[in-house]
């Protein structure tokens, strides 16, 4: 049973990523209900926390159903970590992450995020102190470095556990990477087996198919693997991995009604938890992922980016399970 801090997660979790404007509490609904072991919320904004900025406490909403689910913050100046971090925990969460390792211009070129990759020891101490805050245990997320001539990850992992962190998730890309070319799993591993690291070490990045994430587990002998893009649109990568893992055998795709389904979950709760208009306009990058791969359902997508009706939205998604009955799409 894999552990963080005290918080038990599974033999091998399946994590969802802390994603930008996704990993909101609809989207983290699906994704429960279909296998995730440990979600993040998006990450959160210290500056924004410690002025009580309207979206980013919204942020901060999570739901019993959820649990165990951390909160991340992330930010370039110390002591309003700290002080977000002291304001996350006000929140229940069971864990609190730090985000270091959001490559995004307007986050990263300004020491937040991967950013602090380029300063260690400020990484060291504002980890520090963010342990120390708080009570619960602290999580951290980054990158192998900013560039190929940068990467010191098994000294930073090193650094960030001697100062209390209770599990670290990398993503086997530098900064300067983005999210082009190749995951490097290889440099996770080497964190992984080090005789001095004892804490859990998660991998993230390229993991796309059961087939995939199993292949991971056991070449790279990490405790868990994180699910990002993949996930979009497609919440059912978390049952399938399981099954997979299991029995060695692949499920079968989720039919139309399944799919359809879904989306009208995902768009009653954007509808719910945040006001009409902004639940509408944010669902409209998921159509395409939930109905990826379907001959000729251009039409219908553009019906459904172009509603504005709450009513008009239900029933098209109705008209596409009526419609492609026999269908089905592949991840």
């Amino acid at each position: 049973m894999v552990q963080i801090g005290n918080v038990e997660v599974g033999d091998f979790p399946l994590l969802l990523a802390p994603m930008e404007d996704v990993s909101d509490p609809p989207f983290r609904a699906v994704c429960k209900e279909n296998g995730a072991d440990l979600m993040y919320t998006e990450f959160i904004s210290s500056e924004g926390l410690i002025r009580n900025a309207e979206k980013s406490v919204q942020k901060l909403d999570i739901y019993d159903y959820e649990r165990p689910i951390g909160i991340q913050i992330f930010g370039d100046k110390i002591e309003s970590m700290r002080q977000a971090a002291a304001i996350a925990e006000e929140a229940q969460p069971e864990i609190v992450d730090i985000n270091y390792g959001c490559p995004v211009k307007k986050v990263a070129c300004k020491g937040a995020g991967a950013g602090i990759l380029l300063d260690i020891p400020k990484m060291q101490k504002m980890t520090e102190e963010i342990v120390k805050q708080v009570q619960l245990p602290v999580t951290v997320k980054t990158r192998l470095g900013w560039d190929d001539s940068t990467i010191k990850i098994v000294e930073v992992a090193k650094r960030l556990q001697d100062v209390g962190i209770k599990a670290l998730t990398i993503h086997g890309r530098t900064r300067v990477q983005m999210y082009k070319g190749v995951a490097d799993w290889t440099k996770i591993a080497e964190v992984k087996n080090h005789p001095d690291i004892h804490i859990p070490i998660f991998g993230n990045g390229d993991i796309d198919s059961p087939q995939k994430a199993l292949e991971y587990k056991q070449k790279y002998e990490v405790d868990g693997i994180m699910i990002g893009r993949a996930s979009i649109g497609y919440p059912w990568i978390f049952n399938e991995i399981k099954h997979f893992m299991k029995t060695g055998e692949l499920l079968d795709p989720p039919s139309m009604a399944e799919r359809v389904q879904t989306a009208k979950k995902h768009l009653s709760f954007s509808l719910e938890w945040k006001n009409e208009r902004q639940g509408i306009y944010e669902m409209r990058r998921h159509y395409t992922n939930y109905f990826r791969g379907v001959p000729n359902f251009k039409p219908y997508r553009s019906r459904l980016v172009e509603s504005e009706d709450p009513e008009e939205l239900f029933a098209i998604l109705d008209e596409v399970a009526d419609e492609f009955a026999g269908a089905y799409s592949m991840a």
